[in-house]
């Protein structure tokens, strides 16, 4: 997959995913991603018929759910996020997840660690509710309402374009005379929305405002994702009372009858908006599961020891390094391993490069590299890696060529592989080999089923 940045420019290609999709989150809309683009540093793919959003937040990814199009299949684009991570030596983190998605993602991962903040909510109104305010329950609100009709009743809802910067220029003057907040997370939302208003010649947007006696009082934006509008922007003069609720109702009242829900996005941890957005009653808030996904290998302290009839697969040692560089430098070994050790070379001493690889892996629970030892003498290697991160991994060996044609090779293959089931507890292993390479072949036979082949492989899987 290959990812572009969320610009301005190319935000349109965005749309048409957003504008059908109901899962009611802020984060799924385009003025999310540009609006807080520098926190979330967004870059997106289409790909299996699916927006596919990659955030960075702290110099970490985390991936938007898939977004489907009209013929998008959401658990391919799950599993091309997945071998992504893998290539990319990261573990996948899918966050945002729609609270209707989540038992999808329960389901497909046997590791998992779940995170759903109460601060991040999004709240969740019937568009109904906020444009009529029936019922006692609303009572605050429409007598903020009558209020400000009373001190403002020539104020009329108006639509804003881009041809009304000016107008919103002047009330960006006077809405900051009045801001007191002091949190910086207050501060850069304001600077934030004043730059989103500069965004109105396009048709992605609603912006409205209330207008009395030449100036505005209040504004909002939104944009329309399936049948929820995403309120981007609520502000309101201070010095108006009752100006926020009439606002809420007026934009409220011009969405559209297709309009089933508003989202009026969290609270960031604010008193006071968690205090405002309570009062005018949520049907729901939305909450934003995070998803950080682990595998079988994290339960693992140690790389553990394995014994068969003549061989030891245990951890690579430091005394194991001349033999064990010998086996990653044969280069007949590694075109029929299929790895070019050259592309990942970070430049230290190659002496010290192999080794220290291995071990990092290890401590990073991205593969298990076994030793393969005829006696004390390491012959060769078995390594568990490529995990689908859904219970199952891939497994190789390789013998030294001077220990080969000994069977040692399908021995350590075949611990390595009922560990992998029964003591790891994988659900599958799998294994690839060249069509040219008989010895390998012979050795996936013995302990697995073949599945399929293509031009330059036979494919192996094992699960009893």
């Amino acid at each position: 997959m290959n990812f572009e940045p969320v610009t301005l420019q190319n935000a349109e290609k965005l749309r048409p995913y957003y504008i059908n999709c109901d899962y009611r989150l802020c984060e799924y809309s385009v003025g999310v991603k540009l609006m807080w683009g520098s926190v979330l540093r967004p870059a997106f793919c289409e790909a299996a018929g699916c927006l596919i959003v990659r955030n960075e937040i702290d110099g970490r990814w985390q991936f938007d759910f898939p977004v489907a199009g009209p013929e998008g299949d959401v658990e391919a684009a799950l599993t091309l996020i997945e071998r992504y991570c893998t290539e990319q030596g990261v573990r996948p983190v899918i966050s945002v997840v729609p609270e209707q998605e989540a038992s999808r993602l329960f389901l497909r991962y046997p590791v998992v660690r779940l995170i759903n903040e109460r601060p991040w909510k999004d709240y969740i109104y019937r568009r109904k509710d906020l444009a009529e305010f029936a019922g006692r329950h609303y009572s605050g609100q429409r007598n903020h309402i009558n209020k400000f009709r009373k001190l403002f009743p020539d104020a009329e809802y108006v639509t804003l374009s881009a041809a009304d910067e000016p107008l919103l220029e002047r009330f960006w003057q006077e809405y900051g005379t009045e801001f007191t907040k002091e949190s910086a997370i207050a501060k850069n939302e304001l600077r934030l929305a004043k730059e989103m208003l500069r965004h109105l010649s396009g048709d992605w947007f609603m912006a409205g405002g209330l207008l009395h006696e030449g100036r505005l009082v209040a504004i909002s934006m939104g944009e329309k994702c399936g049948r929820t509008m995403q309120v981007h922007i609520e502000k309101a003069l201070y010095s108006c009372p009752g100006a926020y609720p009439t606002m809420v109702q007026a934009f409220a009242q011009h969405c559209g009858e297709d309009v089933e829900y508003m989202n009026r996005e969290d609270d960031a941890r604010d008193k006071g908006l968690r205090t405002s957005k309570t009062q005018y009653l949520p049907v729901m808030l939305a909450g934003k599961p995070c998803f950080e996904v682990g595998s079988e290998l994290d339960r693992l302290r140690e790389i553990p020891a394995l014994h068969t009839e003549r061989l030891t697969l245990d951890a690579l040692q430091e005394k194991d390094r001349a033999a064990y560089n010998a086996l990653c430098l044969d280069e007949e070994r590694n075109r029929l391993w299929g790895y070019d050790w050259r592309k990942d070379y970070d430049g230290r001493p190659v002496e010290e490069y192999f080794l220290a690889v291995a071990q990092e892996d290890f401590r990073l629970r991205r593969c298990v590299n076994f030793a393969v030892r005829l006696g004390e003498k390491c012959i060769g290697e078995a390594v568990l890696y490529n995990l689908d991160w859904r219970g199952g991994a891939e497994l190789g060996c390789r013998i030294a060529p001077e220990y080969a044609g000994c069977g040692y090779g399908t021995e350590a293959f075949a611990a390595a592989a009922d560990w992998a089931l029964y003591g790891l507890g994988l659900a599958r292993v799998v294994a690839k080999c060249f069509k040219e390479n008989e010895a390998s072949y012979k050795m996936l036979s013995f302990s697995m089923k073949r599945i399929g082949e293509d031009e330059q492989y036979f494919y192996f899987e094992k699960t009893i």
